[in-house]
């Protein structure tokens, strides 16, 4: 039975096109667009003037892995949501557990660099549960530097997640930041061979930490352009804090010298990470321009009132999560600096979506709404309603059509060489993916909070994924488990 869309503004980055149009999706296919389009016996007909229809926004960088946190990002209108970042290991079994729960968004994972080398370094291999690099930040025994053989160990152990469909590799280089460069030039050229894309959480910037083995952003533009490899840098706002407007500069000369070097932000002045982390050891914060006070436990709420207390909290559980204060959104220069990320050509905007957790110690609720006293990073709920209001229809920066072109378009065409099931996303043209986002232009907005953090978005009206509703009139459709998998094909 298929749905057709009438009288919507219809928005296809791929081709540029933005006018009022029908959309019939037939077969988890775009069938038709067009005016008028003839409604086949069966068809579902909906009736979405004065809105805004578009294709799914693709998330590149999202930690979620539960029902709850996807339902998060469906109200969002996310109809893909990938784990490149830090990744899962091993990939087979990822995949093969996600489908076994079923979710509502596709999914997807990298190879998880954190995982790989953990388990050569550290002897930590994977238990009961799936690992990612996210598992692993705290434990200083991976973060050392690698000898020759347990080099060509974690990337034989890489190499194998690729050929198990591995979207790429995610590296979590600013978790471990003084391990050797070589090192770091080892994955790209695995990815070059590979055709496969990186996803870095850079090291420290050279302002930030002076001993730095290598500037961080300088780091992935080097061996994208020595390589080749296909590269892209996680969250440019976090990393580079106060000096965005440095890196922004060096990236946009590497691409124009042909580095395939690709940029992503999220619109919060504030991160998400293990209070273990290596750059949240308190040397490294005043480096930064932070203090203890920065640093907020996700769970209890406390904020750290100094150091002896932080590093108490990083002794008695370095993965525990916190929230880490690195821009002030209400000083209008930080503030600035934080759109400047946003807007940056090309930029893509992705979540870096993190668990919801509750009191008792579960990240899992088949539950709509969302049983009470959760917690999460308000990013897994607002990242792109927030990027729609603030760059859309606050500051006039992005046109609608510009807006799907950096939630939609840009992030799909990350995977178009790893996995070709991507390149019927991120579009609406007939034969795509009938992955679709239905929203209010004029209510379109997040309501979550760093104290109130699991408030869905709201103004989406429809989402569909494989052209099965899970958002229908702006009401979660909580039997609605379609989501597939995207992997990866390296060559």
């Amino acid at each position: 039975m298929g749905t057709l869309l009438r009288g919507g503004r219809v928005l296809d980055p791929a081709t540029g096109f933005d006018g009022v149009a029908d959309v019939r999706l037939d077969g988890g296919k775009v069938a038709a667009v067009g005016t008028d389009l003839a409604a086949p016996p069966g068809t579902v007909v909906i009736d979405v003037s004065g809105l805004v229809v578009g294709p799914g926004f693709v998330d590149l960088h999202s930690h979620v892995h539960s029902i709850a946190g996807q339902r998060l990002q469906a109200m969002d209108g996310v109809t893909t949501a990938l784990d490149l970042e830090a990744g899962l290991m091993p990939i087979e079994r990822a995949y093969a557990e996600a489908a076994a729960a079923g979710r509502p968004l596709n999914y997807g994972f990298s190879a998880s660099w954190g995982t790989a080398r953990a388990q050569v370094l550290a002897g930590i291999m994977p238990d009961a549960q799936i690992d990612s690099g996210l598992d692993v930040l705290g434990n200083p025994r991976w973060q050392r530097s690698s000898s020759p053989k347990e080099l060509a160990a974690w990337l034989s152990l890489l190499e194998g997640e690729l050929a198990g469909g591995a979207l790429g590799i995610g590296i979590l280089m600013g978790y471990a930041p003084l391990t050797e460069p070589a090192e770091f030039l080892a994955v790209a050229q695995l990815a070059a061979r590979a055709g496969a894309p990186t996803f870095t959480h850079v090291r420290e910037l050279i302002e930030v930490d002076p001993a730095t083995p290598i500037d961080g952003s300088e780091e992935i533009i080097a061996a994208a352009g020595e390589t080749g490899a296909a590269m892209h840098h996680c969250h440019v706002n976090s990393t580079s804090g106060h000096h965005v407007e440095r890196v922004l500069k060096s990236l946009d000369r590497a691409r124009r010298e042909g580095s395939r070097v690709t940029v992503e932000a999220y619109p919060y002045g504030a991160g998400s990470t293990a209070i273990g982390a290596a750059f949240l050891e308190p040397d490294r914060l005043r480096m930064k321009g932070l203090r203890a006070s920065s640093v907020l436990m996700l769970e209890s709420g406390e904020r750290i009132a100094d150091e002896a207390r932080l590093r108490e909290l990083r002794g008695l559980d370095p993965g525990a999560p916190c929230i880490l204060e690195f821009l002030d959104e209400r000083d209008p220069r930080e503030n600035a600096l934080l759109r400047q990320a946003l807007a940056f050509p090309d930029s893509i905007v992705a979540s870096d979506a993190m668990p919801v957790y509750w009191p008792d110690g579960s990240q899992e609720s088949t539950k709509w709404p969302l049983p009470p006293r959760g917690t999460t990073h308000p990013r897994t709920a607002g990242t792109f309603s927030k990027a729609l209001r603030l760059m859309v229809r606050e500051a006039g920066v992005w046109t609608w059509l510009e807006a799907f072109r950096r939630c939609s378009y840009l992030p799909a065409r990350v995977l178009d060489d790893v996995a070709p099931a991507a390149r019927g996303k991120g579009r609406l043209d007939v034969g795509a993916d009938a992955d679709l986002v239905v929203l209010d232009p004029a209510k379109i907005t997040d309501t979550a909070t760093y104290t109130d953090s699991t408030r869905p978005s709201v103004g989406v009206r429809h989402l569909f994924v494989g052209g099965v509703p899970v958002i229908s009139q702006g009401e979660m459709l909580v039997d609605a488990y379609p989501g597939s998998a995207l992997r990866g094909e390296p060559r």
